[in-house]
């Protein structure tokens, strides 16, 4: 990822999607129409309840609130297993992965009930390198319903990630921020907001490069 100044206007990142350059702007303020459809569309809220699977993705961010989250879920009885996801990150000598599911089994998270990937170093591998240790654990016909736990500025990109690769299995969204601002007013905060147009920027790019597919879907119910 490069970023760079552009005279007053912001900074740009530009990256390679599909062998593609994107250049997407991620300090801007937002329009009224942008925060109304954030809200609506990518802050999406599902109904909990148990599932058989809790996806964890890695991050190098707000760790302490994954974990704590993890953790209550796990203690509310929402999910029969989890997975880990996340590879060694510049500056660090542990894994995502290592970090925070060892966090986890510290705060009793049986150790046992944790699946561990520790190579994937964006959204997209983390799924595509973690469905082979899920099916060779418990097996993937053996799970119909996943809670996807990750940012709240990255929000519906994680199961409309997982739904690209695994459409059949139910899915749930549970986000976690270190924010004090509310989520629905996020452009209020200049942080929160780069954070949150820079991925709502990924959404119809990845969707064109078929990395990721629309979720939720009414014909699914998926909601």
């Amino acid at each position: 990822m490069i970023s760079q100044s552009t005279g007053g206007r912001g900074t740009l990142c530009a990256f390679l999607l599909g062998g593609l350059a994107v250049t997407i702007p991620t300090t801007r303020l937002p329009t009224r129409a942008e925060i109304a459809a954030i809200n609506a569309r990518h802050l999406i809220k599902t109904p909990l309840r148990p599932a058989d699977l809790l996806f964890v993705f890695g991050t190098r961010v707000d760790v302490e609130e994954r974990v704590e989250e993890a953790c209550r879920l796990w203690r509310a009885g929402y999910f029969r297993w989890a997975i880990v996801s996340g590879g060694v990150t510049p500056g660090s000598e542990l894994s995502e992965c290592e970090i925070i599911a060892g966090a986890m089994a510290a705060r009793g998270v049986p150790a046992d009930i944790i699946l561990r990937e520790d190579r994937a170093t964006n959204t997209g591998e983390n799924v595509i390198f973690s469905l082979p240790v899920i099916e060779q654990a418990i097996g993937l016909a053996n799970v119909r319903s996943v809670i996807c736990l990750g940012n709240t500025w990255t929000a519906r990109r994680y199961p409309m990630t997982l739904h690209r690769h695994w459409p059949e299995v139910e899915k749930m969204l549970v986000t976690v921020d270190s924010f004090a601002t509310p989520r629905t007013l996020w452009h209020t905060d200049a942080e929160f907001s780069r954070r949150m147009l820079s991925e709502w920027d990924k959404i119809e790019p990845y969707k064109a490069r078929g990395f990721i597919a629309e979720w939720p879907t009414c014909e699914r119910g998926d909601r």
